[in-house]
């Protein structure tokens, strides 16, 4: 008690010389003045040289649901940082390598806190699952006095976990923390109050006050004994510390065979249930009367050592552990969110996972629950149809659709239902655009076989859709049905005359029907009968021919050409050619093999350039010159005028050809 005394005097000491105006710091050494400070492996003054630092990243693909092994944690690992690299469904875990869980074991989700393994004390993080995207978490100052390995409960593909932890290096030294003070030992070179110098106070080593290394209460050494006990204490049963180990004021030892220790009674158990624990209470009592007196009539090194005892082993009741709340299904609108909920009982300080039927009499909370983020937002069409985008044909028309939120803002469409967007654009149909005449070929037979007479064709006026070169439309100028013919005066004269033809060989379509062809002479309103001969001057009649009784299919009409893409060299016409039925409409019934031709080549002439009278060859070997390419000089040019302007016309024409 004497030294426990005085240790606290010589931090008091300490903390008013550090704490006094202008007062100058001191160092990680103990020395004032000093600007050293301990580095991260622990050495003071240190420059980081003396441990080494391990991380990664553990990337693997993992393909099985359950647990796998992400990182050793050697022996001695300090500064201890397991963190996922994003939030995931998936958990970590840790174990010793004795097989003992200390986090996330046996399929059981610990809630977020502080769990003692492998010597320190590691907090374990679980960020908000519905606001943060971070993931979880095991951090540790360590050391560490065993291997542990960290575990991933793997559910989702992994979005990586980092590790990190300090370890000595091989040239490394201990980590060194600045002893305590003894008592009356020499503060930076100055002497105590017992005078002792601080070669003759290191002496002294077994009398000096340790630091735990796991964070607990220091090793107290008396200086009556070289034997040290700890006083010590479970984590979380400070409140229950015997009394006696409270340091007070020494007072005069009276100390007499007349007083001894005695047990007056424990304190108080540090749990209802669960198992805690409790420590005797020792009081300084005369041996007669039993009557309690001050501590210091009794021995100190006398006083028995308080043993740690446990107490209220029955389990505690069972209660129903709840996690938090998943993400909700749906960003918008009405959606499901779910949660964690498990069986679990507190023992020995440890919450354990337990059969439900544990928790039969206590109501089990929901697991799922409907959520709505926002109410979701909708299309809306804010204008009319525009008004067709061509005054003819075929063209296009718009509107404008919003996606709009429940409070009326414009929003972006992917907040909306694509699905159900409305068309913000359409064809739109305003007529046929241009027309032109469409025309059979003129029929070969004359209407009178002698005398004056009419060709026919067909004539019909539709929408054209040529598009290489342009065409008039149909307007009034129709063009004529009828041309005349004439095969002569009829009086007299030798021709051909041909009788009816036969019934058509078929009912429909394309047959052949036959007639009677004879050469006669017309005299007033004779016909004589001559010998073919009489008429071979003449182009005989047929006396065969194709027939229709009705009509089976269609035939093709044809507008009239174009005018000619090029003047000379070789151009292109063009027309537009439809197989048409009986009704003028289109078919597709014609023969194709007698489909008239829709594109020819026109003005095959070469281009003939204006002849000048003063441009002429003045030598006969002006070829040579064109050859040798010497046109270029002015002299040749004039000497050649005619064939070095041949040449140029034909590269010009040759250039404006391709």
């Amino acid at each position: 008690m004497f030294v426990s005394y005085l240790i606290l005097t010589l931090l008091h000491v300490q903390t008013a010389v550090l704490a006094r105006p202008g007062g100058e710091s001191i160092g990680c050494d103990d020395y004032l003045g000093s600007d050293k400070v301990v580095d991260k492996c622990g050495v003071c003054g240190g420059d980081n040289t003396g441990c080494q630092v391990v991380s990664g990243v553990f990337k693997h693909a993992l393909t099985s649901l359950g647990y796998h092994r992400v990182v050793e944690i050697p022996q001695g690992a300090t500064k201890i940082n397991i963190t996922e690299m994003h939030k995931s469904n998936n958990y970590l875990a840790l174990r010793s390598r004795s097989g003992r869980s200390i986090i996330n074991g046996n399929w059981a989700i610990d809630r977020p806190g502080r769990y003692e393994g492998g010597g320190t004390m590691f907090t374990y993080k679980r960020p908000n699952e519905i606001s943060s995207t971070a993931g979880e978490s095991f951090l540790a100052e360590g050391p560490t006095n065993e291997i542990l390995d960290v575990y991933m409960i793997h559910q989702q593909p992994n979005p990586g976990v980092h590790y990190e932890y300090v370890i000595m290096g091989t040239n490394a030294i201990s980590p060194q923390v600045p002893p305590h003070r003894r008592p009356g030992e020499p503060f930076n070179g100055q002497l105590g109050t017992d005078g002792r110098s601080q070669e003759e106070g290191a002496e002294k080593e077994g009398a000096e006050e340790k630091e735990d290394v796991h964070g607990g209460a220091p090793e107290v050494f008396t200086s009556e004994s070289a034997q040290t006990f700890p006083v010590r204490h479970p984590d979380g049963f400070s409140s229950h510390r015997p009394d006696n180990l409270v340091p007070v004021a020494p007072q005069p030892p009276r100390r007499s065979r007349d007083h001894n220790w005695k047990q007056l009674g424990t304190t108080e158990c540090s749990t209802s249930c669960g198992k805690g624990s409790q420590f005797p209470i020792f009081r300084c009592v005369h041996r007669n009367t039993h009557e309690e007196v001050p501590e210091s009539y009794c021995d100190s090194s006398m006083k028995p050592t308080p043993e740690e005892e446990p107490c209220n082993l029955f389990p505690c009741p069972a209660f129903w552990d709840i996690g938090e709340w998943s993400e909700c299904s749906k960003t918008c609108g009405l959606g499901m969110q779910h949660r964690q909920v498990l069986c679990r009982q507190v023992y020995a300080n440890r919450s354990l996972t337990v059969q439900p039927y544990r928790c039969q009499h206590l109501e089990k909370p929901e697991t799922t629950s409907t959520c709505q983020l926002k109410i979701c937002s909708e299309w809306q069409i804010r204008t009319d149809w525009t008004s067709c985008s061509v005054p003819c044909g075929v063209g296009q028309r718009t509107r404008d659709v919003k996606c709009v939120s429940n409070i009326g803002d414009v929003v972006d469409d992917e907040e909306c239902n694509m699905k159900l967007r409305p068309n913000d654009i359409e064809n739109c149909d305003m007529g046929p655009c241009a027309k032109s005449w469409f025309l059979t070929e003129w029929s070969e037979r004359c209407s009178a076989e002698c005398g004056a007479g009419v060709r026919t064709r067909s004539v019909v006026c539709m929408t054209n859709h040529i598009s290489s070169l342009p065409l008039e439309g149909c307007g009034n100028n129709r063009p004529a049905e009828a041309t005349p013919c004439d095969n002569g005066p009829c009086t007299g004269k030798v021709e051909w005359f041909a009788g009816s033809w036969s019934q058509c060989s078929i009912e429909c379509g394309s047959g052949t029907q036959q007639r009677e062809v004879i050469c006669v002479r017309k005299n007033a309103d004779i016909f004589e009968v001559l010998d073919p001969y009489e008429c071979s001057f003449l182009e005989k009649p047929p006396s065969q021919q194709s027939c229709h009784l009705k009509p089976c299919g269609a035939k093709w009409f044809n507008t009239e050409w174009s005018m000619c893409s090029k003047s000379c060299q070789g151009g292109f016409r063009v027309r537009e050619v439809r197989c048409l039925s009986d009704d003028m409409t289109i078919s597709n019934l014609c023969d194709l093999q007698l489909k008239p031709e829709e594109k020819e080549s026109c003005n095959p002439q070469d281009c003939v350039p204006e002849v000048d009278e003063n441009c002429k060859d003045r030598y006969y070997n002006c070829n040579v010159v064109v050859q040798a390419r010497l046109c270029v000089y002015n002299y040749y040019k004039t000497a050649c005028c005619a064939s070095c302007t041949r040449v140029a016309n034909r590269q010009a024409g040759f250039l404006g050809s391709r």
